[in-house]
């Protein structure tokens, strides 16, 4: 990028910073973003638990009742950087708003499939409409909040998406145990819906207008381009249930070719001054984005995979229920949801440490927990690992929270979708490495000795690889930040206002 095209782009920004104007109903527009992005990303682990009642009542084939999980995982993180882009250029209100409808329909169709092939339609079809709906969360962020106030509801943000992973299978336990019958399973389906409906109405009255960028064409080469990239790595993870690594794996060269041509063509775009689908900019002089998508990726490859391991083991190893499972793993849960919303008032003042910090107790939580697991008596080490869980909890809470605000904050409004799009994109691939990995680690241990306690340490183990990188990767960025502090502590004007920050804004 020209000098000259760097500054312009500050000026821009400072433009956008200058004018703006608090909405007064900001707060509550961000908890209608919350609930529908929380119900979103629950749907990606909530109906693990459930798969094995919906095998039995559709009659459906192992690889077959896969594909309601993995089919949801693999439409949501295809849709992610389009829809970013489209929020970008469009208007991020009526598409959140649309999609957030489409959602509910969609889960109501899940709810009421008769049969296995209709469900993954519509799972796929929900998916979709959650891809589409959760870059317009962060971007409504960086449109409605400024400053430390951006920084708290991104400490929120954080929050949701912590705590919708970690809990889960807690909640479909919990709503497997409350709905009696065959037919229980489709309750995790239309819990959605009343819920999706109010926050339709709400999202319709408090969520903020968004003026047209004037960027309204869409690089469509480039969606094609990077849909097939993201299909091609992903689509042998999501099988890998059922031998997709060993069979397809050729799908991950082609989809790194494919991907390598998408960033080919982007980078040409700019130099003719076209706009791309997802600017590089973005990586090359937007402070803390590149190294915060990584810290990200690495670490949702540990994060995701682990709570199937310990549903795989309290359930099969130790004969736990779906519920009493799921209680096992709240601490975890209970520390990350409170310390994310600490965190992202903590971020300000601390930056690139607290991630550091966070990663050091997921590892020393986890790894305790996995110790524990292997030589603690079976009656008494599920109890015994809580408050181990609890400060990974901690931990995580102060990892995913400020890794989101430090990584998209000093973005330019007007390419926020998208780069909250690809941010959550490096997130799913990550998860879907984690979540393929991880039970493969355990059931190929499993297979060898049938030692439950081995698996499970064998599968944490390679979690904390994962974050061990993760670690290493935001060490090295908060002694990066270290070495080009100034010698005395400028205030945030002063910092706003340096040339430094406005090069890399």
């Amino acid at each position: 990028m020209t000098a000259s095209a760097s500054a312009a782009d500050g000026r821009h920004a400072g433009d956008q910073e200058a004018g703006y104007e608090p909405d007064p109903r900001r707060w509550r527009a961000l908890w209608v973003t919350l609930v529908a992005g929380f119900m979103s990303l629950l749907d990606v682990t909530i109906v693990a638990v459930a798969l094995p009642t919906i095998q039995r009542d559709l009659h459906a084939s192992p690889a077959q009742v896969q594909w309601v999980v993995s089919g949801y995982a693999l439409a949501f993180a295809l849709a992610l950087v389009t829809a970013g882009r489209l929020g970008d250029a469009l208007d991020r209100r009526r598409i959140f708003l649309l999609a957030l409808s489409c959602f509910v329909v969609f889960s109501a169709a899940c709810g009421a499939a008769p049969g296995i092939t209709l469900l993954v339609a519509a799972r796929l079809a929900q998916g979709l409409a959650a891809g589409f709906m959760a870059p317009q969360n962060s971007a409504l962020i960086q449109q409605m909040f400024r400053g430390a106030e951006r920084g708290r509801a991104f400490g929120f943000f954080g929050a949701t998406v912590g705590i919708s992973s970690a809990t889960g299978p807690i909640t479909g336990g919990a709503i497997l145990a409350l709905a009696s019958g065959a037919q229980g399973w489709r309750w995790i389906f239309y819990v959605n819906v009343p819920i999706g409906i109010l926050a339709v109405l709400l999202g319709r009255r408090l969520l903020p207008r968004t003026r047209r960028s004037g960027r309204g064409r869409v690089d469509l080469p480039g969606v094609v381009l990077l849909g097939l990239g993201v299909l091609a790595v992903m689509y042998p993870l999501v099988q890998a249930d059922s031998g997709g690594i060993g069979r397809v794996w050729w799908l991950f060269l082609v989809g790194l070719a494919i991907l390598a041509v998408f960033a080919r063509w982007q980078r040409r775009l700019v130099a003719r001054g076209a706009q791309p689908l997802l600017d590089p900019r973005l990586f090359t002089t937007v402070r803390g984005y590149a190294v915060g998508a990584g810290v990200g990726t690495l670490y949702f490859v540990g994060f995701s995979g682990v709570w199937l391991v310990f549903a795989l083991f309290y359930q099969h190893g130790l004969g736990f229920s779906p519920l009493r499972s799921g209680l096992a793993v709240t601490p975890f849960a209970l520390g990350s949801a409170g310390a994310a919303v600490v965190a992202g008032r903590l971020v300000d003042r601390f930056g690139r440490l607290l991630t550091v910090c966070g990663l050091t107790g997921v590892i020393l939580g986890l790894g305790g927990t996995a110790l524990l697991l292997r030589f603690a008596p079976l009656g008494s080490a599920p109890w015994a690992a809580a408050p181990l869980l609890f400060l990974g909890g901690v931990g995580s809470g102060c990892v995913v929270s400020p890794n989101i605000t430090m990584t998209l904050r000093d973005v330019p409004v007007r390419m926020a979708g998208a780069a909250g799009g690809a941010l959550q994109t490096g997130q799913r691939l990550g998860a879907a490495v984690g979540t393929a990995a991880l039970p493969g680690f355990f059931y190929l241990v499993l297979g060898r000795s049938h030692d439950y306690r081995g698996a499970v340490v064998t599968a944490l183990g390679a979690a904390l690889v994962g974050m061990v990188a993760s670690l290493a990767l935001a060490s090295s960025d908060w002694r990066r930040d270290r070495r080009m502090r100034p010698p005395h502590r400028k205030c945030p004007d002063e910092v706003a206002n340096s040339p430094m920050h406005a090069r890399q804004t």
